[in-house]
């Protein structure tokens, strides 16, 4: 929970399956906030809605290849 006291709301990558691996979750409330879904209580990276907006962009046009 955050000081504005909307909930937190993760959603898991789409990439991210049951073996694990390198996934990242999004906290869909807040653009730009994302955290390993391996340690959900772990640090919380946060981009600026801009940034986070350019680089959702950019993976969906394939700028960074095979990721």
């Amino acid at each position: 929970m955050h000081s504005d006291s909307t909930p937190e709301n993760w959603v898991k990558s789409s990439y991210s399956n049951q073996d694990g691996g390198d996934c990242i979750e999004v906290d869909a409330n807040r653009p730009g906030t994302v955290r390993d879904s391996k340690d959900p209580d772990g640090p919380r990276l946060r981009f600026a809605p801009a940034s986070w907006d350019a680089f959702v962009t950019a993976v969906a046009a394939g700028e960074f290849g095979n990721l």
